[in-house]
């Protein structure tokens, strides 16, 4: 059944759905943009700031400042040095913090804000690079900005075009590209931004699997030629569920599960030989891939165990509740 989505219908469900239909009509607007002239300016501060020996200041005011908060971390935990100046504070001695290498991105929906003029005569005196992303090119951020990110004019959400809605949505949307396309140019990998990222569950996730791998004597083995008596005293030993199963020269020959014990459960089980009873294909892992990773192909899977391989030899073993007393899952 269709939702109803007309402005006379003030349910919360249909105020929801009008907003976000508002607020994607507006990126769309932005894509547009971009493709018809916006691309150029766009490309052109990717190259400024890439080329900078100093930071990213950014700066506005009210909620520009808010969203301008929000692109500075983000611009920061993703390769490139960046920090937020408020405007007023600016004016009161914290024009101190930039210097003439840094780069400064001033949000100004209007490009008339009265507490960013302090900021921009100094960007004017000490020639520092101004990126203004504003919606009017000729008001005053419009004419002083260096290089100019002239964003399309798009209805905002909220029912009065008051509050700042689906322009503080495109502020955001655009300050996230050119994070990303920054992070690209630099070739930022996730290793790079796991030192920005340390902490909580994110962290944990881009930890490696060598980082928490069981090996030597905690590994489960057995010798192909075994049988499966000694597989099963194996996996009661270690406590793992499983045993891996190597050739002789110790290649990766499979594994033994608890689930494969189960489908071949008969008395003369423990006389089998381990080939008899080994899955010859398990899941494998290198060691320097991420806890993620590894916790996708487990899901994925819907397996305990994953085995840790260099040039096909079993040197690892991480189990599922590993990866929960690491906090990745």
């Amino acid at each position: 059944m269709a939702l109803p989505q007309t402005k006379s219908d003030t349910s919360p469900l249909a105020s929801a759905l009008r907003t976000l239909a508002t607020e994607r009509d507006g990126l769309t607007i932005l894509m547009k943009a971009i493709e018809d002239g916006l691309g150029e300016p766009f490309a052109e501060a990717v190259t400024t700031i890439a080329a900078a020996k100093g930071r990213v200041i950014v700066t506005g005011m009210g909620k520009s400042g808010h969203i301008g908060r929000k692109i500075a971390a983000t611009l920061a935990s993703t390769g490139t040095p960046a920090y937020y100046v408020h405007p007023g504070e600016a004016s009161h001695g914290d024009l101190g913090m930039v210097q003439p290498e840094d780069v400064i991105l001033a949000l100004s929906w209007s490009g008339e804000t009265t507490e960013l003029s302090d900021l921009i005569a100094y960007a004017k005196r000490f020639r520092v690079t101004l990126i203004g992303l504003t919606s009017n090119a000729t008001s005053t951020l419009g004419r002083q900005a260096d290089i100019r990110l002239v964003l399309p004019k798009a209805p905002e959400a909220c029912p009065n075009g008051l509050a700042p809605t689906t322009s503080t949505t495109m502020q955001l949307a655009l300050g996230d590209a050119l994070a990303i396309a920054l992070l690209e140019r630099r070739g930022f990998s996730a290793q790079d931004f796991r030192v920005f990222h340390p902490g909580g569950k994110l962290g944990a996730q881009l930890r490696l699997v060598r980082d928490i791998m069981h090996v030597g004597e905690r590994l489960p083995i057995v010798p192909i030629g075994a049988r499966m008596e000694e597989a099963i005293a194996e996996i009661s030993r270690k406590g793992f569920g499983s045993v891996i199963v190597v050739n002789e020269d110790g290649t990766l020959a499979g594994i033994v599960t608890d689930g494969d014990l189960r489908r071949h459960l008969t008395p003369d089980l423990p006389m089998l030989p381990v080939t008899a009873v080994m899955t010859r294909t398990p899941r494998t892992i290198r060691p320097d891939a991420l806890l993620a990773t590894a916790l996708e192909i487990q899901e994925r899977a819907k397996i305990t165990s994953l085995i840790v391989v260099e040039d096909n030899r079993p040197i690892g073993l991480v189990h599922f509740l590993d990866l929960l007393r690491a906090g990745v899952a």
